[in-house]
């Protein structure tokens, strides 16, 4: 026998021995037999996979991408394939911050894939740590397709920037962590957290005089929400509108709308809005079209998401209107 035969059956004996601490259905692709001495890969459990949260995951992150690059006639089909080269996160980011990148535009030697990806994930970091964000992606990981690694650096763009999306909550997966000692290949699951929700996502910006409300002065709530109704009722009830709910009646956006018009003056066409919205989109563009409509009127971009408001998230809801009540409480 050779002595490339002998290797060969040398790694076939070791793979037979640590066969039985894989979890049933999981392969070892023939890379991961190639590791350096301490190396360890991550793969994702296929039945992971097949959880319908985490693909509600992939769906909703590949129609953001697509939606995002539909100028650059980029589409994604699969976030392993088509992302880890670094061009699609190129062009996504590009488009997210504003900024070019000083790349090549087509890199097909894994050489230049990875230069591409290291100019890219530079960018991305010095734009998310400052923020609290915590790098869970690496040039090589991207590049040898690590799905959980891809995920979370979408997440995290999706997140920072504000994209129009909704992203379920609590998505967790099970990944095969495959570690070499000393020539032997060991193996072990893991739970990797991929969501939270969405108020933990976000939390990275400021915290302001309602975290502290809602944390520490409970008591004090009813008498801001009773201010802000009677404010907001001052203004609509001139439509004969009443609000007695805060939470869930500005969440279709319609409340919003009107209440900006009647503070300011003028009337809104009802074709710029959906009277009575059904899906979460629609109500998602009435919130966000009432936002342009405050900053028209001088006020600073509000800091909730259009998402949250119609997700019924309280603090978001009264941040959006406390910043009406203290611009416009004069007003007759």
């Amino acid at each position: 026998m050779d002595a490339d035969n002998m290797s060969d059956l040398h790694e076939e004996g070791k793979n037979a021995i640590n066969a039985p601490l894989l979890p049933s259905g999981t392969d070892i692709h023939p890379e991961d037999t190639l590791l350096e001495e301490n190396a360890e890969r991550i793969m994702l459990d296929p039945t992971s996979r097949e959880n319908p949260k985490f693909k509600d995951l992939l769906k909703v992150l590949i129609d953001w991408i697509n939606s995002e690059l539909e100028e650059e006639r980029i589409i994604v089909k699969d976030l392993e394939e088509d992302c880890y080269d670094g061009q699609v996160l190129q062009k996504l980011f590009e488009k997210l911050s504003g900024r070019k990148l000083n790349v090549a535009e087509v890199t097909q030697s894994e050489i230049g894939q990875k230069q591409k990806l290291q100019t890219v994930l530079e960018a991305v970091n010095d734009v998310l740590r400052p923020h609290g964000w915590t790098v869970e992606w690496s040039v090589d990981s991207i590049h040898s397709k690590n799905l959980v690694a891809i995920i979370y650096l979408l997440v995290a763009l999706a997140m920072h920037f504000q994209a129009p999306i909704r992203l379920p909550e609590h998505v967790s997966v099970q990944v095969v962590v495959v570690k070499k000692r000393e020539g032997i290949l060991q193996t072990a699951l893991m739970t990797k957290e991929l969501t939270s929700t969405t108020e933990m996502m976000m939390g990275r910006f400021e915290r302001d005089a309602f975290d502290t409300l809602l944390d520490h002065a409970p008591d004090k709530l009813n008498v801001v929400k009773t201010s802000l109704i009677t404010f907001v009722n001052k203004h609509l009830n001139k439509l004969n509108l009443e609000v007695t709910e805060l939470e869930s009646q500005f969440a279709d956006g319609v409340y919003l709308i009107l209440l900006m018009g009647l503070l300011e003056d003028y009337f809104v066409p009802l074709y710029n809005f959906f009277l009575t919205p059904e899906s979460f989109e629609q109500k998602v563009h009435n919130v966000a079209f009432a936002f342009e409509l405050m900053q028209e009127g001088g006020l600073k971009k509000p800091k909730a998401r259009p998402e949250d408001v119609v997700n019924l998230n309280l603090k978001s809801t009264l941040r959006v209107l406390y910043n009406l009540f203290t611009n416009y409480k004069t007003s007759a």
